[in-house]
């Protein structure tokens, strides 16, 4: 009997031990791995970028995890994450092609499509297009201008009221992209609108969950009814409101003519023909849904964030103020060049994108070939998790590295400086493909809204809490605004 159970014993080890990972040879260090599981247990599933801290603490700047039973390496700091993505982009530049948000994109679109010339094609393809459709241009101001109008509409309604800016900044953001990619602007009631919005931040919730995190660790749950399904769902409803746009557009579009980003798709495929190249409708819809989720939540995140800020930091909201009378006195309309002579303003802002952190992990990428990076070997085709928090707040990049504080992108005499470490957009290759209309949105929405109103943080509100809430995006917590008209309007 008492061989039985050590004989018994002995082969549940031997089990244990065929299902326990290992690290490679010379691969970044880490914590215990379990059987199947992984590293899972170190990381909390609801918001793990504490864990990460922790992690890098106990193991250094480059450490390695696994998610179930596929090791991942964690990237922290200035230094290394321009190293590998920057200076090693080749190496760096792939995307995991396992995980629960390749099935939800069923591997299409631009930014989760690994590296390649599929991508290179479509990346070409995006950054011309946009710059077409007037990116850095008048055309692309005048767009912007005139969804501020909408915003300034709805927020004249609401004057010596509160009111929650969510969905009218989500909706904002949606429809600037949207009138690229299709043409169209929709009211802020128009169930499109209210529908794709809804999606997409479901999405950006779900993905980055304990139940995606458990999808991507064991396989073998992936055809249960659990919480991930309903990711699915919207996604096939993304693609299928997608779907009737492009449909429109080819009953309507003048070849050679076109009016936005879909219309340039369509003739791009017409000069390809059957060639077999990786232009396609199918691709076409889940591209199209991949810029419009990325242009529509992070900038809307961030303009949360900003507006978070400047009402629970009064003083800052005026000297911002003051510079914009200063700077536009006689202009009907800020124009992007402005911000030249805004360098307070520039600071605000980007200390904002600093602050809001909207895409803290970055988007996961893969090595491409066999590497190296500071002195530990790291096989083909693992993940990167690059940890652009670690960057944003690391100590000796900034002045302040723990606080909302402007100082920290302007020097002695009071002139905007950018410093190296300051890439929310990460960096390299794959760095976001919008971020030059980000960058213009952002500065005119919030010179054009501090120029007319005065937002201020209601009585009744309690005291603000800016702890965001976690996903592939961080977003900051409902609150409500005060506004005024300023005295000068």
């Amino acid at each position: 009997m008492f061989a039985t159970i050590i004989l018994l014993w002995l082969c549940v080890w031997f089990i244990i031990l065929q299902f326990k990972s290992k690290r490679p040879k010379n691969f970044p260090p880490g914590p215990p791995i379990l059987p199947v599981l992984g590293n899972i247990l170190n990381l909390s599933l609801e918001n793990p970028l504490k864990d990460f801290e922790k992690l890098r603490k106990s193991y250094g700047n480059v450490y390695s995890l696994f998610i179930g039973p596929k090791p991942a390496v964690v990237i922290n700091g200035m230094n290394v994450i321009k190293e590998a993505l920057m200076t090693k982009a080749n190496d760096f530049s792939g995307r995991p092609q396992d995980l629960f948000v390749n099935d939800i994109t069923k591997r299409k679109g631009v930014i989760l499509a690994d590296y390649g010339p599929s991508w290179r094609e479509h990346r070409r393809f995006a950054l011309m297009t946009l710059r077409n459709f007037g990116l850095g241009k008048n055309s692309m101001e005048e767009r912007i201008h005139g969804e501020i109008k909408h915003i300034i509409n709805t927020l004249e309604k609401s004057i010596g009221k509160s009111l929650t800016p969510q969905v009218m900044f989500h909706n904002a953001a949606s429809n600037i992209i949207c009138q690229v990619l299709f043409g169209t602007r929709y009211e802020y009631d128009d169930e499109f609108i209210r529908v794709i919005v809804r999606c997409f931040t479901e999405n950006a919730k779900i993905t980055n969950g304990p139940w995606t995190m458990l999808y991507d660790s064991v396989p073998i749950v992936r055809k249960l009814p659990l919480p991930f399904t309903k990711a699915f769902k919207n996604a096939e409803t993304c693609q299928s409101l997608a779907n009737r746009l492009v449909t429109e557009h080819k009953k309507t579009r003048v070849p050679g003519e076109p009016r936005d980003f879909v219309d340039c798709y369509l003739d791009e495929l017409d000069k390809r023909g059957s060639d077999g190249s990786s232009f396609s409708e199918e691709q076409l819809i889940m591209y199209a849904l991949d810029l419009h989720f990325a242009g529509t939540d992070t900038t809307s995140n961030t303009l949360l964030t900003g507006f978070l800020y400047l009402m629970t930091n009064p003083h800052i909201q005026e000297r911002c103020q003051q510079e914009i009378d200063k700077v536009l006195e006689g202009k009907e309309w800020v124009g992007f060049d402005d911000r030249h002579n805004m360098p307070y303003v520039q600071a605000v802002i980007h200390e904002v994108q600093r602050i809001a952190n909207t895409v803290p992990l970055s988007v996961f990428h893969c090595t491409t070939k066999d590497t190296e990076l500071m002195g530990y070997s790291i096989p083909k085709g693992t993940m990167i998790i690059p940890n652009l928090t670690s960057v944003l707040n690391e100590e000796g990049q900034w002045k302040f590295p723990h606080e909302f504080n402007p100082e920290n992108f302007l020097n002695d005499q009071g002139e905007f400086v950018k410093p190296e470490a300051f890439m929310p957009f990460s960096a390299g290759p794959r760095m976001c493909l919008g971020e030059g209309l980000a960058r213009m949105e952002l500065f005119l929405i919030t010179v054009t809204l501090l120029r007319k109103f005065k937002f201020i943080w209601p009585e009744d509100a309690g005291e603000p809490d800016y702890t965001p809430v976690y996903g592939v995006t961080l977003t900051p917590k409902p609150y409500y605004m005060k506004v005024q008209l300023r005295a000068t309007q």
